[in-house]
């Protein structure tokens, strides 16, 4: 029996069944060279002789290649991340429409960027640049087209679930595209009623790399801007060395969240902290702040943790309330510290050196969890939990036995600010590690069933990232050539003159965007407009750099959109109203964390001018 089709439930054809797993594999082995690449490098320079002409070139390369397969996975798969939780809500002919106008102008606006894609690369094959070994660079770039194209097919694919409603919208796409081509009306007087149509599909559920590559579509097509200018900008967005990190330190974190590690780990922490009043709110912090770290914040900590973690609570006698609603407000806890996802986007948005983030992250990190542990042992006190006696050599074996993981984070930082690899290079190694210990030394994975299924799974995630970090660039050009930033900055400085009433307005507009942005659109968005602002009032660039994920954190928790409010209801059967209920007091507690890091500048600056 052939794996079922996320759009009608019934078993694929096998041709299809092959053409997918065969998809799957590219992306595995691109994946697998994206690790290996770089740990050569690092080889080479301790005197084995694994040099690659052109490494660095390749490896950011293949960054593209995994972005746009993963990319087309989660399209196949449904899967593409969307700012709205509207069609959740609908049911019957209600969420068929909204799925038919989304998958319609999701599809058109594709079109476009494919189109966009082809003229870049036309342009790149004509310019005639090679990589390493005399490959054309445009054979690479040729993945731009082709996978926007891909995802075309399968955004009409899932805008109907019967062949009578995907003709239609075919058809529709079609007559919208050849008015694209050859508009009734001049180009601006159209570029309103696009941006209200392109708001309608978001609502409806449009992926945010739609909304985002689509504004920015509109407002060049209104100009009478060549479009190709957009993948330009994809290209060298996603392109960037820095990026490359992201694939590969994801990889780490899905290893040990799709393998043993989370028992191990669970059970170390409530070795050391079950005794302890309220001590399984501090295992819930903990564990939840160490895979966070790793996953992104992507959501997975909760999916991963969550159905373990809540019966512990339970079993302590916390509330159904306070127990779903630790677990959520606990599930994004370690976006602040190194080498989480969001980090690493900021300073490459920001062009703040990575290194300084990661250092200026980890008190405000430790900061948050603090408090967190801190309501969650007075939760305790007041639900009268049960205390277990502590037991040394139950701690001693937990840890003995979780070992391999705890030494992650230390391979990964040691790694990271050693001199002997580069930064993506210390990403790479740490993939490796968490591969070779969840594979060989646990045996948790198994190398032929396991790690394929896993890595496609990190690639679908890491290519809707990058899909959004790609697209949204056009966007923010356009607006630095429109002097967005500049007009902002003069605005703010000429209405704000404290600093501090400035911080606190930032505060509540971060905590609104938070929560009705995904953090990943919100870097590339926001960033940009709010790096001169800061820089007027005085602010360290990693101090507001913080101040941003930290709100960004919070945004996790806020309704009408956070993300763990989502899933949390996903994972736990629960009424989104009834998560929103049981996550207030999480949002009180961590709002004061966030006010404690903008309002003390040296708790993030205090290790990044230490180590100068």
């Amino acid at each position: 029996m052939t794996a079922p089709s996320p759009s009608t439930g019934l078993p694929k054809p096998r041709w299809l069944a092959a053409l997918h797993q065969a998809e799957n594999w590219v992306l595995v082995i691109v994946l697998a060279a994206m690790v290996l690449l770089p740990v050569s490098e690092v080889l080479r320079r301790m005197g084995v002789p694994t040099h690659i002409k052109g490494a660095d070139e390749f490896l950011r390369h293949m960054t593209l290649i995994a972005g746009m397969l993963g990319g087309m996975i989660a399209a196949r798969e449904n899967r593409l991340l969307a700012l709205s939780s509207l069609p959740q809500f609908l049911t019957g002919w209600k969420k068929r429409i909204a799925a038919q106008v989304a998958g319609i102008f999701s599809a058109l606006a594709t079109l476009c960027l494919a189109w966009a894609a082809e003229q870049f690369v036309l342009g790149e094959r004509d310019s005639g640049t090679k990589l390493a070994y005399d490959i054309p660079t445009w054979w690479i770039q040729l993945s731009l087209p082709i996978g926007f194209g891909v995802i075309v097919l399968r955004l009409l694919w899932h805008s109907a679930t019967s062949w009578r409603g995907r003709s239609l919208a075919v058809a529709l796409t079609m007559i919208a595209g050849w008015l694209v081509m050859h508009p009734p009306l001049a180009t601006e007087k159209l570029v309103v009623p696009a941006l209200v149509l392109l708001v309608i599909a978001t609502v409806l559920g449009a992926p945010i790399f739609v909304t985002l590559g689509g504004t920015a579509a509109i407002l060049f097509w209104g100009r009478g801007q060549p479009l190709a200018s957009l993948e330009v900008d994809h290209y060298d967005q996603v392109t960037n060395p820095i990026l490359s990190m992201v694939p590969l330190f994801t990889l780490a974190g899905y290893f040990l969240a799709e393998s043993g590690a989370s028992k191990r780990l669970v059970r170390v922490f409530m070795a050391w902290f079950g005794h302890i009043r309220g001590g399984p709110a501090i295992v819930t912090a903990l564990v939840c702040a160490f895979f966070t770290t790793f996953t992104g914040g992507s959501g997975v900590t909760i999916l991963a943790l969550g159905a373990m973690l809540l019966p512990v609570l339970a079993a302590a006698k916390f509330s159904e309330k306070h127990a779903l609603g630790l677990v959520t407000g606990a599930g994004s806890l370690g976006i602040l510290f190194p080498p989480c996802l969001p980090l690493i986007l900021y300073a490459l948005i920001a062009q703040v050196p990575v290194r300084e983030m990661f250092l200026g992250g980890i008190v405000p990190g430790l900061v948050m969890v603090a408090l967190v542990i801190a309501w969650g042992v007075w939760m305790g006190r007041h639900d009268n939990t049960e205390r277990q006696p502590f037991d040394f050599r139950e701690a001693r074996l937990a840890v003995w036995d979780a070992k391999w993981e705890l030494l992650l984070p230390v391979v990964a930082f040691v790694t990271f600010f050693s001199k002997f690899a580069l930064p993506t290079e210390a990403a790479a190694v740490t993939a490796l590690y968490a591969l070779f210990t969840q594979t060989i030394v646990h045996r948790d994975l198994k190398i032929f069933r396991d790690v394929p299924r896993v890595t496609a799974e990190c690639g679908l995630l890491v290519g809707g990232i990058l899909l959004i970090l790609g697209t949204a660039m056009g966007f923010t050009n356009f607006l630095i050539t429109e002097h967005a930033p500049e007009k902002l900055v003069d605005w703010a400085t000429a209405t704000i003159h404290s600093p501090w009433i400035f911080l606190l307005g930032l505060n509540l507009v971060l905590i609104l965007v938070g929560g009705l942005i995904e953090i990943y659109a919100a870097i590339v968005v926001v960033v940009p407009l709010l790096v001169p602002v800061g820089a007027a009032f005085g602010i360290d660039p990693v101090h507001l750099g913080i101040i941003f994920l930290a709100n960004m954190e919070l945004g996790y928790l806020a309704p009408p959109v956070g993300l763990n409010l989502l899933l949390a209801s996903y994972r736990f059967n629960k009424p989104i109203l009834t998560v929103m209920r049981a996550v207030i007091p999480m949002l009180l507690v961590q709002f004061i964390g966030v006010l404690l890091i903008t309002y003390i500048p040296p708790l993030t600056t205090w290790l990044p001018r230490l180590f100068k």
